[in-house]
């Protein structure tokens, strides 16, 4: 049978049309596995991996931009879509992931040292997750959250139960007289899924901010303070008591040293010695120094002599006594 050219370029075209639409041509399909014949010697079949297996983790996604200020008890703070808050307390607040990978931590502290080291408090309380081989970078200043006035930023690996994890905690110190406010926000999760939290859930963990002043314990601080400020005023006020009473008493006795001086000096210049009066305790008697023994009666009557035995009351109607040299 023959045919002509017209025909012949009619049947392939055809074919090429039978052929893409029952789909040999879409690669997309496995290929036709290759007969033993078709292979060359010294080679070998090899099956493509799949691009993405089932075990790869999801990239966590950062949360819309709508973002609800929610308020506990003692802190407010911003909840990601399927968060649970799992933690709220005085001292502390905690937010877990849906899947239980990921999870932010706040929790500080009232009534510390001044000087007391911020890696140190970043340590304590991290270890309080009971982590394996816990390593915790150089602290680099940061931005602080709002309530302190200086925070120092940590890059930190562990691992829980044999899981690798890793996250950014930051320690926050507001400073006060005589100690110091420090709280930690941590943000945290399995090392395989860091990548993708690592750009926005730091920024979720210090949206955390206190809204009542028990928070932290700076409330019972500040009572402290205040018990501590009384019984300081208090012991301040007795000292000033103290310190007046001894000054006035440093004053007292630096007079009446130097009234004795000068009547010492007034007695030296005009020959004379002060007496006590018994009839008038108030108006003592400037006597000359030429007797050593004086007697004085009621009406003011004095009598001089040396000589110790002669008393003024033998032979005589009138009431005398001994007077006393002032000391």
């Amino acid at each position: 049978m023959h045919h002509s050219f017209a025909q012949i370029r009619l049947l392939m075209h055809l074919l090429v049309c039978a052929y893409i639409f029952s789909g040999c041509g879409d690669n997309s399909k496995s290929p036709q596995p290759l007969s033993e014949a078709e292979i060359p010697a010294g080679m070998f079949v090899v099956t493509p991996l799949e691009e993405s297996g089932s075990n790869t983790e999801k990239k966590p996604e950062a949360p819309e931009a709508r973002l609800e200020v929610k308020r506990a008890r003692f802190f407010s703070y911003v909840l990601p879509e399927g968060w649970k808050l799992q933690e709220d307390g005085q001292f502390a607040l905690t937010m877990v992931a849906p899947d239980q990978k990921a999870l932010t931590i706040m929790v500080g502290n009232s009534g510390l040292f001044p000087d007391y080291p911020p890696g140190r408090f970043v340590y304590d309380k991290l270890m309080a997750l009971q982590p394996q081989n816990l390593q915790i970078a150089d602290g680099q200043t940061c931005a602080p959250i709002k309530g302190f006035q200086h925070a120092f930023a940590f890059p930190v690996s562990y691992s829980i139960g044999g899981v690798p994890c890793r996250g950014l905690v930051k320690c926050h110190i507001a400073p006060y007289y005589g100690g110091a406010t420090m709280a930690i926000t941590a943000a945290l999760s399995e090392a395989k899924q860091w990548a993708g939290y690592s750009s926005w859930l730091p920024l979720v963990a210090d949206q955390v901010a206190a809204v009542d002043g028990a928070a932290f314990g700076m409330r019972g601080v500040m009572q402290q303070n205040i018990e501590t400020s009384t019984a300081y005023a208090e012991a301040a006020r007795e000292y000033r008591d103290w310190s007046q009473r001894n000054w006035q008493a440093v004053t007292d006795h630096r007079n009446a040293t130097q009234d004795r001086q000068q009547r010492d000096f007034r007695e030296n210049l005009g020959a004379v010695q002060t007496w006590h009066n018994p009839y008038d305790n108030q108006r003592p008697l400037e006597l000359t120094t030429q007797y050593s023994y004086y007697w004085v009666d009621r009406q003011g009557h004095v009598l001089g002599t040396n000589d110790p035995s002669v008393n003024p009351n033998q032979g005589s109607t009138g009431d005398w006594q001994m007077m006393q040299k002032r000391q």
